[in-house]
């Protein structure tokens, strides 16, 4: 028996997806790169731009013909995009031959989901869940292990559909987390730990007692062994001094940070209700160079966000200028259902984002010429 795991979407999707390849392998599967030899496909998907879900679409679409030829096929959809309610209900009319549509709360579930649909279409998304503490992994990162921290976000960007389709902030307890770390450092295949989150920065708030992220990172340097620690991604407003110590400081951390900026403009910054200011995150990369000179610095930028002018999208490039980031992630900005900039007037026009978005990516790659 035979499984094919395709991934959108982001860092924590492309461990989830380990997740799943767990399962699997527990039901006695053995992964296959070729689609057409599968038993099993899962399509684990992304919902943060269109384009994601576009592509994801096109390619549940081509397995038509797959499971034609092979009507014990089974293909399961999962992950943030289906999660939401529309997009389960359209896929369940317009893909019949998709067998299990299931969101982002009840993966753990995904082998009995199995089972299930050798006899009926499963269609389940459950609206909150607990944090999975034990699930286990098939590892596919080489010596990179991720560890999820925490799950959700409580920011709710006006742009963003990750609250409504992760849920509120909840951190793992820090035990699980460590015992985690040490079984993957006995292990001895991993170098580099990867702790994950949709704002690690908050990570303990909502435990008792609290536990803030920097001590979780000097509880997990306590841990013996060769290897190094990172993370992403931190949200600027809750970057601490005592973070970017223990970033410069502690011989375990690796020398980068992703600090995801999303604009250099004030007024959109307060439109995207991102709760900081340019001239504060200019603060923060000033202090993080400060400590350590030579940091790798990367951030996200998102160009053409509802009434932006030219002369807001300069102020994003004057940014960039400023820092000189190592690279950076520029999209255009993407209507979402459900979040609040899609409600917004004054949407900009696609042909204006395609040309900021490739300034922007020039600009770069002409940094980046400069720089070496």
């Amino acid at each position: 028996m035979l499984y094919h795991i395709v991934t959108f979407g982001c860092q924590m999707n492309v461990h989830e997806s380990e997740k799943i390849a767990f399962i699997l392998e527990n039901k006695g599967y053995s992964v296959t790169d070729k689609r057409e030899d599968a038993d099993v496909i899962v399509f684990n998907t992304c919902a943060i731009r269109e384009g994601a879900e576009d592509r994801f679409f096109g390619n549940v679409g081509a397995l038509k013909r797959l499971k034609k030829a092979n009507p014990n096929l089974i293909i399961a959809v999962c992950g943030c995009a289906t999660q939401k309610a529309d997009t389960a209900e359209y896929i369940k009319k317009t893909f019949p031959f998709v067998d299990i549509v299931i969101g982002t709360f009840n993966l753990a579930k995904l082998g009995d989901y199995i089972d299930q649909a050798k006899n009926k279409r499963v269609f389940e998304q459950w609206q909150e869940g607990d944090l999975d503490e034990t699930q286990s992994y098939l590892r596919t990162s080489g010596d990179n292990a991720w560890v999820n921290i925490m799950q959700g976000c409580n920011n709710f960007c006006t742009y963003c559909i990750v609250p409504y389709v992760r849920g509120r902030e909840k951190s793992r307890k820090p035990e699980n987390i460590l015992n985690e770390i040490r079984q993957i450092v006995k292990e001895g295949k991993y170098k580099k730990i990867t702790l994950l989150g949709q704002n690690v920065n908050s990570y303990g708030k909502d435990l008792c007692p609290q536990m803030t992220f920097t001590e979780l990172l000097q509880e997990i340097s306590k841990i013996d062994g060769d290897f190094q620690i990172t993370f992403m991604t931190s949200h600027p407003k809750d970057i601490t001094d005592e973070l970017i110590k223990e970033i410069a400081f502690n011989p375990k951390m690796i020398k980068s940070l992703h600090l995801p900026a999303q604009s250099g403009n004030n007024r959109i910054l307060k439109l995207m209700n991102r709760n900081y200011t340019r001239e504060k995150y200019l603060q923060i990369i000033e202090k993080v160079k400060a400590l350590v000179p030579n940091i790798v610095l990367t951030s996200d930028f998102i160009v053409g966000f509802p009434t932006e002018t030219e002369e807001e999208f300069l102020d994003t490039m004057d940014l960039v200028k400023q820092v000189k980031f190592s690279s950076i992630f520029a999209f255009m900005y993407s209507p979402r259902e459900g979040t609040v900039a899609a409600k917004m007037e004054g949407q900009v026009p696609d042909e204006v984002k395609h040309d900021r978005v490739n300034r922007l990516l020039k600009l770069e790659k002409q940094i980046q010429k400069e720089e070496k």
